[in-house]
This record gives structure tokens, sequence and C-alpha cells, in this order.
């Protein structure tokens, strides 16, 4: 993994902004997989930014979303679809032909995984896997415990993932089973790409990039993956020791 730190949130977000920018260049109906939360907002921002002004042309580009909260879809405030298609899809005008999100709320979770497995095999490889890392160490909704080798599936929320998830919503819900992309999935990127922001971070950066690879911390996968990015902005990687 390269490891990559930036004076602030806004540095961290242009660079990871212009790599995305770089590959659909390259490859202009590149597979890219994004994520949701706060931290990658700005990168959205600047992409959507870009495409107006003709830096960038997303049309015929594919995107997946990383995961969402079992029970939701895009009309719910607070799911991590709504977030994308507020934050990149519908200002960033994508085609529902070039997206595949999650049916979080279908009857048969283990077709709704089997869908996205089959868009990734039938449109990758995935070019940039964009995740954030949660205070747990989660990736998506790969929670403590995961194994390394699923693909797309559906388990329980870590109690932690729960009361933290909780900041997306108006009012207290009740959040219990996640859906997400797999740490397979992830292995498989062409680049795999770690986002993350601020001092409440740098615990559990650390803990990942120079801690035990293990699956009770699933970030520490990151320190097996040689072409990955891990883009830190001064503050989350400010207990890194060098």
């Amino acid at each position: 993994m390269k490891i990559r730190t930036y004076a602030g949130y806004n540095e961290m977000c242009r660079a990871a902004a212009e790599m995305i920018v770089n590959q659909v260049k390259l490859k202009p109906d590149s597979l890219f997989c994004l994520t949701s939360g706060d931290t990658p907002a700005g990168i959205y921002k600047l992409l959507v930014q870009y495409a107006k002004e003709g830096r960038v042309d997303f049309s015929e580009c594919y995107f997946v979303g990383l995961d969402e909260w079992v029970g939701m879809d895009k009309n719910d405030a607070g799911s991590c679809t709504n977030f994308l298609y507020k934050t990149f899809f519908t200002p960033a005008k994508i085609k529902a032909a070039k997206m595949m999100i999650f049916d979080a709320k279908a009857a048969d979770l283990d077709a709704s995984c089997a869908a996205m497995d089959n868009f990734i095999k039938e449109k990758g490889p995935l070019a940039i896997m964009l995740v954030g890392v949660g205070m747990n160490g989660h990736i998506g909704l790969n929670e403590p415990g995961v194994d390394f080798n699923l693909y797309a599936h559906h388990s329980p929320l870590d109690p932690l993932t729960v009361s933290i998830g909780q900041k997306y919503f108006a009012q207290k819900t009740q959040l219990t089973e996640g859906i997400t992309l797999g740490l397979k999935h992830l292995q498989e990127a062409k680049i795999p790409m770690l986002l993350a922001s601020g001092t409440k971070k740098a615990d559990i950066i650390a803990m990942a990039l120079q801690g035990e690879v293990t699956n009770t911390v699933p970030a520490s996968i990151f320190q097996t993956l040689s072409s990955a990015y891990v883009m830190l902005d001064e503050d989350a990687a400010s207990e890194l020791v060098y």
C-alpha cells in the first residue's frame, strides 16, 4: 500500500478526485465503487464540478454503491444510497443503467448480493474501490470478525456501527443488518483506495495500518494490498509511527 498524507481535508479530496478523473480518461467505461459518509463528500462535490466544467465525462462509466442498511433504499433519508444520489448520481446525471445499488429491501438478500457480484463480474474489474474506515475498523459494512474472502454479503451490524450510524438520521433509527461488497472485491480491485480525515480516525488508522493484520480490524487488510492507496489528512495520520 502507498500512504499519502495531505495538509488538510480539501487537499486530500482534490488528490482523490484527480485520481478518479485520470482513470476515466484512461478508460472511459471504468467501473467505480463509491462509498457514502462524511469523508468522500468533498470528492463528489469536486467531481460534479469537474463534470459541469467539461473536465471529465462520466457518461460511459459504471458505478456501484459500496453498502446499505438493510431495509432502506434511496428514498430513506440517512441511507447510503440516498447520500450517493444526493451528492453524486443526480447532480452528475448518472443514468440508472450505468449503476448498480444493493436492493436492501429485497425479500431475498442473497439474490441482491448475487446481482451485485454479477454486475461487477460483467462490467469490471473495479478500477477504483473507494472506502472509508469506521471507528471499529470496518470497511463498508464488513464488520469486525468478517471473512476476508467474502464477496457481496449481508450480516448483523456491530454495536459500535449501530451507535455511530445514528448520526446519519434525524431520529433514533433501528439498524440491525448491513449489506455490502466484500473484502474479496477490495482485493481484486485495480486500485483499492482508503480515505480518512480528522483526529477521531487517528487511532484506528494507526491500528489498521501498523498493527496486526486481523479480521477483528477489517481495515488492516490494506497492509496486504500492494496496489492500494491510503489517503489521509494530517490529523488522521497523526498517530502513525515512521
